[in-house]
């Protein structure tokens, strides 16, 4: 043991002293010499040139790899490309087979509008037709003739106009181009500016009526005369200055905070304040407001069978049938007298064959240019051919950029006519033969006043209508009669309380006033949702910034199902009532809820513009799958380029969620359709195509590769009407383009 470890300190001392004999020598390590340094050089080269051949050759067997990878998938992909084109005849004929129910949609519509006149004309309830000129004419010159009709007889009768109107409106907009001519459309036009004229009329005639009463229904507290007359369209506040006192400045109408601020030289005159507020708008003109979007109100490209073609039609259509009827006899070997005695014999039999083929061959005729004109239609409503609305005029309102909403506020300081004076047991009263007249404010000329604030702004109250949906604070504008346009200044000192809806500014003159609201503040939109329910019905979700609606489309008509504002349920006057389509886009678009672009909308949203071409044809036939395939947004369709499509498909037989793993991507080009082998959580945009899947030329056969036979066969059996009516949605919401 003491062996060890004096072993051990023998060593450690030697350790020791090689130590400090290394610090001496200043830590130098033995001098290399000029072979061994080249020796090093060589090894060190070869080292190099060995790890550079190395990556060579794992680079060029890289390269080999993915030129047979690509030799392999241009193989597989030329493979399947003619796949395609050895049946995309067959595929294409099977489309057009399934898209004869667009055609046959819009004959159904043209049915139903004559079927509607002739109720019209059956029903005999004393109103007028407004599509015939005799009677609406005889029904304005009649009306005309009424007179010391009251406010409420006047708003009673105004129902009845406001009718005539919307229906010469929606004629006008459901009615094809091709079934109206110019001068029908002038006509119908010029019936509904005369219509609207008219009520204005009858409602001063009525206010002047009202206000000669003014003395005898006045209030016994301020002495001044309040009347409100309130209806579903119309709504009057009409306040009559009796008293003329200065210190009466605020004037309120009862149980509402609406009202007036006014300066003191009307507090002092002989007035009557008017707000009569519309629940629609008569100011502005029909032109300047874009139409909504519709295959019937689209010019078309392709022009139609008119009444004095179809004659040319039929001696067509017997030839076609005579040369065909010829071209069987002589095939068959027979004696030309017993071919006579057998024709002679069967001529009723035969005659009744030629004109069941004649039907047949018109009819066709006509679906075939009927389905090329709503086809033609349907493509202009994507193409975005509008040119960009012209230049404005300073603070005036671009109607294509901005919505009225809340109809119109009819602003008017009136000239107290005369009162009623009892005489003997007699109310005697002095009718001036001009009428009721406006007061001027401010006078047109302020010479005989002493300051130049004697008349300041007028300050008014409005309640917003409850009906209408404001996602941001509304704006106010005035309207200018000697431009005929809408206009924002003038208006000062704008204070919105969301809350009590209630609206106040400062006028600088009295006029009509509205309110409007950005037309595209909903779009472009976040996402969307297409999917069935029940049978002919699916619900469509549009979610944007602010909402989230629901639109349910049942066979030929729609409803809003549920609107969502801030992840919250919102009551909406138009849920739960079934419209149609053009019934039910005006609709939304009155209440504020508008996702429906027009063919100036691009120039105001930034859009994933698609080709025209491609996104008509996905519309089409996404609703011709839509009674079993669920449809939805996909995040790849800003990536992919503007001649593609892409979207998320599911086949939804049952009413339960749909899981997020269900759904596949699908890209479509307008003549292919793919299934790509990228999801929504890839990392990295792909249009690869998935693996043992195949090209197909129409979506409808792409997803029979992996839909059920009972999907296809709720395919083949939807009603006509229901695929128009979610064909005619997408097409107004243009979802593909706008989200």
């Amino acid at each position: 043991m003491c062996l060890q470890v004096i072993w051990t300190h023998v060593n450690n001392l030697f350790s020791f002293f090689n130590v400090v004999a290394f610090v001496k020598s200043g830590g130098q390590k033995k001098k290399i010499t000029k072979a061994e340094r080249l020796k090093q050089l060589q090894e060190e080269e070869e080292k190099r040139l060995k790890e550079e051949e190395e990556a060579r050759l794992k680079h060029e067997k890289e390269q080999l790899e993915k030129l047979e990878i690509k030799r392999k998938e241009k193989e597989k992909w030329q493979q399947l490309e003619a796949k395609d084109l050895e049946r995309r005849h067959e595929e294409l004929e099977e489309l057009c087979f399934l898209e004869c129910c667009y055609p046959k949609a819009e004959k159904l519509k043209r049915d139903i509008r004559l079927v509607s006149q002739w109720k019209h004309y059956i029903q005999c309830d004393g109103s007028p037709d407004p599509s015939i000129p005799q009677e609406i004419n005889t029904f304005i010159s009649l009306w005309k003739e009424e007179i010391n009709e009251t406010f409420e007889e006047v708003i009673k009768k105004g129902k009845l106009v406001l009718n005539l109107i919307e229906k010469l409106k929606f004629i006008l907009l459901e009615t094809p181009s091709y079934d109206l001519q110019d001068k029908t459309i002038k006509q119908y036009q010029g019936s509904i500016l005369e219509l609207q004229e008219l009520l204005n009329l009858k409602f001063n005639i009525a206010t002047e009526i009202l206000l000669r009463q003014a003395s005898t229904l006045a209030d016994l507290d301020s002495g001044n005369m309040e009347k409100i007359i309130k209806d579903e369209y119309v709504t009057l506040y009409v306040w009559a200055n009796l008293k003329k006192n200065p210190r009466y400045r605020s004037v309120r109408f009862s149980e509402t905070q609406i009202g007036f601020e006014i300066p003191r030289i009307l507090a002092t005159s002989d007035i009557a304040l008017r707000l009569l507020h519309t629940r629609y708008d008569h100011v502005t003109p029909l032109c300047s407001v874009p139409a909504p979007l519709d295959v019937a109100q689209t010019p078309t490209v392709t022009e139609p069978v008119r009444a004095e073609d179809k004659s040319a039609v039929e001696p067509l259509a017997s030839k076609e049938v005579q040369e065909g009827s010829k071209q069987e006899n002589g095939s068959v070997s027979v004696d030309e007298e017993e071919v006579k005695v057998e024709e002679e014999g069967d001529v009723e039999e035969q005659k009744s064959t030629v004109e069941e083929e004649l039907e047949a061959t018109k009819y066709q005729m006509e679906m075939k240019l009927l389905s090329e004109t709503v086809l033609a239609a349907q493509l202009l409503l994507v193409e975005n051919a509008c040119e960009k609305p012209e230049f404005f005029e300073d603070h005036e309102v671009d109607l294509c950029q901005f919505t009225i909403l809340g109809g119109v506020y009819h602003l008017d300081i009136l000239k107290l006519p005369p009162q009623c004076k009892p005489v003997k047991g007699w109310m005697i009263v002095e009718i001036p033969k001009e009428g009721l007249q406006k007061y001027i404010y401010p006078p047109e000329t302020t010479e005989d006043f002493e300051t130049e604030n004697a008349f300041p702004p007028i300050e008014v109250m409005l309640q917003v209508h409850e009906n209408v949906i404001f996602f941001e604070n509304p704006m106010v504008a005035r309207w200018d009669l000697e431009g005929k346009y809408w206009r924002t200044d003038g208006i000062s000192n704008i204070s919105y309380k969301s809350e009590e809806r209630l609206i106040t500014f400062s006028l600088e003159t009295f006029g009509p006033v509205t309110l409007i609201q950005d037309t595209h503040i909903n779009m472009p939109y976040q996402s969307w949702e297409l999917r069935p329910l029940q049978e002919n019905e699916v619900l469509l979700t549009v979610t944007t910034v602010f909402t989230e609606i629901q639109i349910q489309i049942k066979e030929n008509l729609c409803m809003l199902a549920s609107v969502k504002l801030k992840n919250k349920e919102h009551s909406c006057i138009l849920q739960g009532k079934w419209m149609a389509p053009i019934t039910f886009i005006i609709a939304l678009k009155e209440v504020g809820l508008n996702v429906f672009p027009t063919g100036h909308s691009h120039f105001y949203v930034v859009i994933n513009n698609k080709v025209p071409l491609v996104e008509m044809k996905a519309y089409r036939q996404m609703a011709l799958l839509s009674s079993s395939f669920a449809f939805g947004w996909s995040r790849w369709n800003l990536r992919c380029d503007s001649d593609k499509v892409i979207f998320k498909v599911t086949e939804h037989l049952t009413k339960e969620s749909i899981p997020h793993s269900n759904w596949v991507l699908l890209m479509f080009s307008g003549d292919r359709a793919q299934r790509l082998k990228i999801n929504e959580d890839s990392e990295v945009y792909s249009e690869a195509i998935k693996d043992e899947t195949e090209l197909h030329s129409t979506l409808f056969h792409l997803v029979k590769d992996f839909s059920s036979v009972e999907g296809i066969e709720k395919i083949r059996s939807a009603n006509c009407q229901f695929i128009d009516s979610v064909c005619q949605m997408l097409f107004s919401t243009r979802l593909l383009s706008y989200s």
